[in-house]
């Protein structure tokens, strides 16, 4: 059977079952409040009038009940919802795992009007479906490298709020007025939750959960410290802003010095897939025989494997920790 009147054919069927759900719950008989006024005016029986209410509220219990269920589901991957609040993501998850089926969905249909052949439908499905988490991943490096930036001066300003003679949390207040985010937002979450009884600790704790940064590991730290033991918070402050400084010299000279590496690993890592579809649109039979022919399939197995290793080495080779 043609696969485009399949598709056809689904779609009709899952259009028919909106509707089918739509109309009962509507019922077209009226509201639940119109219900009750009949029955009270003895225009209709309790019993007909409890059984349309009974059936809207099956309905929606059931699709409460689905929605419940994704819900927990997505609150048991925990680490995904870290990622969604790290990356301060403006979609929800159930719209994020929607636009991965979508973008799945439309490139298989995109690489079967071109015609390419049937084993690349899995793959460019599973590309496509992936481009909604790089693009997460992206704004959450992005914030990141954001935060990290600001940090210093945050310490600075924290610093000069201590030595003024204001307190920790008033220092804390001071960043959320003068800083811009993602920085500013991050401190505003921790001012509030030490604002709404949590100890400043564990409000500053929870703020390195959400941005995993060593240097502010530090910050937090020597809070923790002080508090316990005492000392001059301020001339600690001032020291990890300098360190912080000091860091971020020596990173942009290591990314100068890695530059070559960088590009080279995009270039490598891009060149074979670039010369598939060139080879595969100038003489579709000469590369089919990596598909039809087993050891085809082996070298493409393999191919893709040395591909992986290779990406890991190159970033273990330019990723110098400081």
């Amino acid at each position: 059977m043609d696969p485009f009147l399949i598709s056809i054919a689904a779609f009709i069927a899952v259009a028919a079952l909106v509707g089918v759900a739509i109309f009962i719950m509507r019922d077209y008989g009226g509201s639940s409040a119109e219900d009750r006024l009949e029955v009270l005016t003895g225009q209709r029986s309790a019993d007909s009038a409890g059984s349309g209410v009974v059936k809207e509220e099956m309905i929606r219990e059931g699709l409460d009940g689905l929605a419940g269920l994704f819900n927990a589901l997505t609150k048991r991957l925990s680490k995904l919802t870290l990622l969604f609040e790290q990356a301060d993501s403006p979609i929800k998850p159930e719209t994020f795992f929607g636009l991965s089926i979508g973008c799945g969905v439309a490139a298989i249909a995109l690489v079967w009007i071109g015609g390419a052949p049937i084993p690349l439908f899995p793959i460019a499905g599973l590309i496509a479906g992936l481009i909604p988490l790089f693009w997460l991943m992206f704004r959450r490096k992005s914030r990141f490298k954001k935060f990290a930036k600001q940090l210093p001066d945050a310490m600075e300003l924290i610093a000069r709020a201590l030595r003024s003679g204001h307190s920790l949390a008033s220092g804390l207040h001071v960043v959320v007025e003068e800083m811009p985010i993602p920085i500013a937002a991050e401190f505003a979450q921790a001012y509030e939750e030490q604002n709404l009884g949590i100890p400043i600790e564990k409000a500053l704790k929870n703020m390195l959960s959400r941005m995993p940064n060593m240097d502010l590991k530090f910050f937090v730290t020597a809070v923790v410290i002080q508090k316990q033991a005492g000392g001059d918070m301020a001339e600690i402050l001032d020291k990890i802003g300098y360190l912080i400084r000091e860091r971020f010299k020596i990173l942009g000279q290591v990314q100068a010095l890695t530059g070559e590496g960088r590009i080279s690993g995009v270039v490598l890592m891009g060149l074979p897939i670039a010369l598939f579809m060139a080879v595969y649109y100038l003489n579709p039979p000469y590369v089919m025989l990596l598909f039809t022919e087993e050891l085809g399939r082996k070298m493409i197995a393999v191919a893709v494997v040395l591909q992986i290793l290779g990406a890991v080495v190159i970033k273990k080779i330019v990723d110098i920790k400081i």
